[in-house]
């Protein structure tokens, strides 16, 4: 994320054990502890997602700075796993070419088509940036900011649901997998991408950003959070899909006004539709932001599985609903 954002199923249980409290608001249940005795088919594993942080973050890579060799690495990684599911390119290919500050640099597109003649007209798109800040000033000889958690996670997210739709091919709407460049100088890769998308006038339905997921909040009563919350009704209707409060609003979010500082922002602007990002840091579970320190042992790579498991059947529904139900507030 850009200095910016800090300053300012399948997966449903068969059998599990869990601490939940119904919602004395909405009736929907308040998820506050979840002990999981046995799960059924845990489509997304902790080990694909750690095998995808561990490249990206990676020394090798060098930070990923938008332009550097690092990056294009990156980027070669990510097309060779969306390849690898059989997810096409949006474009001719998958890369999305723009200048960034006078750097040649790349968003990374995949799309599946959605099965319903009529639906697959309307785009769900499912993104985060794979870009970080590159070399930084040294800490103890360590001069990399490798961006395991910023966000490194977000990509592994977003390549492991890329993953999942191509497998099971049930979305009526259609999907795209948008990983971007230049969001550290800028959202520079998300605003050439949404400009573009308008230009041709797709009909975006929602637009789903993920940034800093590795680390588990601390004492929510959910598991991850929506910037802009009260924007749309996005959040009430995913955790009305899955019947618990998976995705609450954190009020420092608000306060920082992080709805406008991530990719979710490009797209808001752009097409004026339900644009929000999903975050896990909560300004006290996390110090490494921005900093040599944000290294792929540090993720909790379970936490990060169950959470981009308890999403997809939130994904899914949202793909299949037979009229747009996620709208803006008035």
């Amino acid at each position: 994320m850009k200095n910016s954002f800090f300053f300012g199923v399948l997966l449903v249980c068969l059998s599990c054990k869990s601490k939940i409290q119904e919602s004395p608001n909405s009736g929907i249940k308040d998820l506050a502890v979840v002990e999981h005795t046995t799960k059924s088919l845990d489509f997304v594993t902790s080990d694909e997602l750690k095998e995808s942080v561990y490249y990206l973050a990676s020394d090798e890579l060098e930070g990923r700075a938008t332009g550097s060799e690092g990056i294009e690495k990156a980027a070669t990684y990510i097309e060779k796993k969306l390849k690898s599911y059989n997810v096409k390119p949006y474009f001719e290919t998958y890369r999305d070419h723009y200048m960034a500050k006078g750097l040649d640099a790349y968003n990374v597109v995949g799309f599946i088509e959605g099965s319903d003649p009529v639906l697959k007209d309307e785009i769900i798109i499912l993104g985060a940036h794979y870009d970080h800040v590159g070399i930084i000033k040294s800490v103890d000889g360590d001069s990399i900011a490798n961006g395991a958690n910023d966000d490194a996670t977000g990509v592994a997210a977003v390549l492991a649901m890329a993953r999942y739709f191509a497998t099971k091919k049930n979305n009526k709407r259609s999907i795209l997998f948008t990983l971007y460049s230049g969001e550290e100088m800028g959202l520079l890769g998300s605003k050439h991408l949404a400009a573009r998308l308008k230009e041709q006038n797709v009909n975006l339905y929602t637009m789903i950003n993920f940034e800093m997921i590795g680390i588990p909040m601390v004492d929510k009563a959910y598991m991850a959070y929506f910037t802009g919350y009260d924007l749309s009704n996005m959040a009430s209707k995913m955790n009305e899909y899955v019947d618990y409060n998976l995705l609450g609003l954190l009020p420092k979010a608000k306060e920082f006004q992080l709805f406008y500082r991530s990719d979710n922002y490009s797209f808001f602007k752009a097409f004026n539709t339900p644009a929000h990002a999903i975050s896990t840091f909560d300004f006290t579970n996390f110090d490494h932001y921005h900093k040599v320190g944000d290294e792929a042992d540090k993720m909790d790579y379970e936490f990060m599985a169950d959470l981009v498991n308890r999403l997809i059947p939130a994904f899914e529904t949202m793909s299949n609903t037979t009229t747009q139900e996620i709208k803006m507030n008035e």
